[in-house]
């Protein structure tokens, strides 16, 4: 009885010391020594939402938006409360546009931002961030944490 009790102390201390490992670590995008902590969006839903309904952005905070392959990517701010930045980011994670996107009085989205060429991820952050961090066209982008390949996301817009 003694020996199966503590057989099961020993598997209980050796589930809970493993579960801790399998803690999943923050998403992080890092450009130019800035990070920005972020949400992901790798669902036809999750990036038809994207940051919309928010009232305000913390400038270290954001969403990564990830889609299976490469592909001219198209944004609006269809229901966006607040102003972002977004930077689109090609297959080998170099910037290759950014936009300020103003927030529209009706949210309705009528204006696009296009990637203008092949980009598989989109990085929305608050409105001036990218700005302040010298984000520019061509900086190196690298993720870190608990970031899905892009593989895995879902087809669609």
């Amino acid at each position: 009885m003694r020996i199966l009790w503590l057989s099961g102390v020993t598997w209980c201390l050796a589930a809970s010391v493993g579960g801790c490992r399998d803690k999943a670590e923050p998403a992080r995008v890092v450009i130019n020594g800035q990070t920005w902590f972020v949400d992901l969006a790798t669902t036809r839903e999750q990036r038809h939402t994207g940051l919309g309904g928010r009232s305000n952005l913390n400038d270290n905070v954001g969403m990564l938006f990830i889609y299976p392959r490469p592909e001219v990517l198209q944004f609006c701010m269809r229901g966006c409360l607040v102003s972002l930045d977004i930077a689109f980011i090609d297959a080998d994670k170099r910037v290759v546009k950014i936009h300020t996107m103003p927030a529209e009085e009706d949210m309705i989205g009528r204006v696009t931002y296009s990637s203008e060429s092949p980009a598989q991820y989109a990085l929305e952050t608050a409105a001036g961030s990218l700005a302040r961090a010298g984000v520019r066209v061509g900086d190196l982008v690298t993720f870190v944490g608990d970031i899905p390949d892009a593989t895995k996301a879902e087809d669609g817009p």
